[in-house]
């Protein structure tokens, strides 16, 4: 009865009618329902890499107007987290677990511990595998990063087509070239890229909209959940000349006056309040005006600023196939980035290699052969791919970051980054647009969630069963709540929401959190009073320390978390 209870709720908050019921288990979405009864479609999308504060609608300078249409048209969430980094992000957004009881607590590497073995373990399933079993076609286009096997003749047993997926573009590594991408997979098989012109973002969306097309042609009748995971905009800072030029002059006056500028907008469209003061700069980040080789600094965000340029674009080719194929109306589609902006100087310290002042002559790649390096040593032309402070980022004979510098304002107004979990490191843009099931259209929403949470949602929406058990394997119950109430804006109920990341560590339950920056001791803020985490009252409240610190614990001994740094266990003899 209460499974029943659950879903008149939901039906009646998001405004689809008077329908009839299908308890979850009882009856299949393959069944669906007539008119604005039939489950929706699914479309996931999530960038790479992107501060809080990037893009239009949440305060951003950027040119987005296909996400700035999306929220417009939907709703956004002014507190959704995610786990600070990229492959744990991806780990939970799919299975609905936090990261370490679904394999993944750290990275790739295997650790010697079930919650370390960087690989999908079988205690879990994906979105894609409980809605292919309610009836959904499923889609993927983009980066996968959940799995340490990547070659193309080792083990695919977690690779997205075994892992639920009906079609799969993209790549199974995390990171590299947008022009020569590692580990390029179509379906089963690593492929080169295709053609001259081929750039890594567009073939995420166009790849991602031709699924819808063929969707339409083959599958009209079942409705389709698809999965686009860009690697926008990841270092490197690779973008398209035209893209680049929108931007060039943009960044002169430098990173303080953007994050004045940010945050003067933030707290105009609600996003952030005005009680809640912007950090200081990062210490390791000198003011603009001292800063050198402006120039190159300006560059390294005028790319950036492109990487996300072109993502919208191919955002808004997705939604146009989505209106060409009467998809639109009856669309769910989430919007969100795997952690916050990164500071990770990668490529961009010391001195430029190869050196210029030595000839290099390299073989040029054929255009069959596979790109096995995350890093690629030469183009597939034959140009040397240059590293070091100064080299103009852009073109494919490059491979640097946009740095801490441009970090620091991507995360306006919070502190630090990607790895942390202090708000910079988790906060997360969400945009939730669904013309049939969504109203108050354009509205805030306040209510904190967490990537956990997409998963029930799904499961919500689509009027599936999450299993108990999934190909002989016992299935770790899901950990998130539907976000179905904070659509028509009531409170998600739930214990408390829970990081771990490389040692640093929190833990928030309503307007409290505690949290650590490893190896430091614990931190308590008031969220409501002070998001930016800037009036620590640990010593002010022991007792609210004391109770988030229980519940931390108590967490970490249930999902399997491991002391920092993780150490392999002693084999027995």
């Amino acid at each position: 009865m209460k499974s029943e209870m659950n879903r008149r709720d939901f039906i009646k908050a998001t405004g689809l009618g008077a329908v009839s019921l299908v308890v979850p288990g009882c009856a299949s979405a393959a069944q669906s329902l007539a008119g604005k009864g039939k489950p929706p479609n699914i479309v996931l999308i999530m960038a790479d890499d992107m501060g809080y504060s990037d893009i239009g609608c949440y305060g951003g300078e950027i040119r987005t107007p296909n996400l700035d249409r999306l929220a417009s048209g939907g709703l956004r969430f002014t507190q959704f987290y995610n786990t600070a980094r990229c492959c744990p992000t991806r780990a939970s957004l799919m299975t609905g677990l936090y990261q370490h009881q679904a394999g993944v607590g750290h990275m790739m590497g295997d650790k010697g511990y079930d919650g370390y073995r960087g690989d999908l373990n079988n205690k879990c399933v994906t979105i894609a595998e409980v809605l292919k079993a309610a009836g959904y076609s499923t889609y993927m286009s983009g980066k996968w990063h959940v799995t340490k096997h990547r070659g193309p003749d080792g083990p695919k047993q977690n690779w997205p087509r075994q892992r639920g997926f009906d079609r799969f573009f993209g790549t199974i590594h995390g990171a590299g070239s947008f022009y020569d991408p590692c580990s390029l997979t179509r379906d089963n098989t690593q492929i080169p890229p295709d053609g001259d012109d081929f750039y890594y973002t567009n073939a995420i969306s166009d790849n991602a909209a031709r699924f819808i097309a063929e969707h339409k042609s083959r599958s009209a009748d079942k409705p389709f959940y698809m999965y686009v995971a860009y690697t926008s905009p990841h270092w490197p800072m690779h973008a398209r000349p035209a893209d680049i030029e929108r931007y060039k002059g943009r960044y002169d006056k430098g990173w303080d006056a953007l994050r004045a500028e940010r945050h003067k907008r933030m707290i105009k469209m609600g996003i952030v309040k005005g009680k809640w003061k912007i950090t200081e700069r990062d210490s390791w980040v000198p003011p603009w005006e001292e800063a050198e080789n402006k120039q190159w600094h300006a560059r390294r965000m005028e790319v950036y600023a492109a990487m996300v340029d072109c993502m919208d674009q191919g955002i808004g080719r997705i939604v146009s196939e989505l209106n060409k194929t009467g998809n639109r109306d009856n669309t769910l589609i989430f919007f969100l980035a795997d952690n916050g902006g990164c500071a990770e100087e990668y490529g961009s310290r010391g001195p430029v290699k190869p050196d210029p002042s030595k000839e290099v002559i390299l073989k040029p790649m054929d255009k069959n052969e596979l790109q096995r390096d995350m890093q690629p040593k030469v183009t597939r032309d034959g140009r040397p791919v240059r590293t070091g402070k100064g080299v103009m980022p852009g073109p494919a004979d490059t491979y640097i970051a946009y740095g801490r510098p441009w970090a620091n304002a991507s995360n306006t107004p919070f502190r630090l980054y990607k790895h942390w979990v202090h708000e910079g490191g988790i906060s997360t843009p969400l945009i939730v647009h669904w013309p049939e099931g969504l109203k108050g259209r354009g509205k805030l929403r306040h209510q904190p969630g967490h990537l956990v949470d997409i998963m029930a949602t799904c499961v919500d929406v689509a009027w599936a069963k999450y299993p108990h058990l999934y190909k002989g394997h016992k299935i770790t119950s899901m950990e998130g709540k539907s976000l179905a109430p904070a659509f028509r804006n009531k409170p998600i109920d739930r214990e408390a929401l829970y990081w771990e990341h490389e040692g640093n560590r929190a833990v928030r339950k309503d307007r409290w959190k505690l949290v650590s920056k490893h190896p430091g001791g614990w931190e308590l803020y008031d969220l409501e009073a002070d998001r930016t985490e800037l009036n620590n009252l640990a010593k002010k409240y022991p007792q609210k320390v004391q109770q988030l610190k229980n519940l931390y614990e108590n967490w970490a001994a249930r999902c399997g978390v491991q002391p920092w740094p993780v150490k392999k266990p002693k084999q027995k003899r």
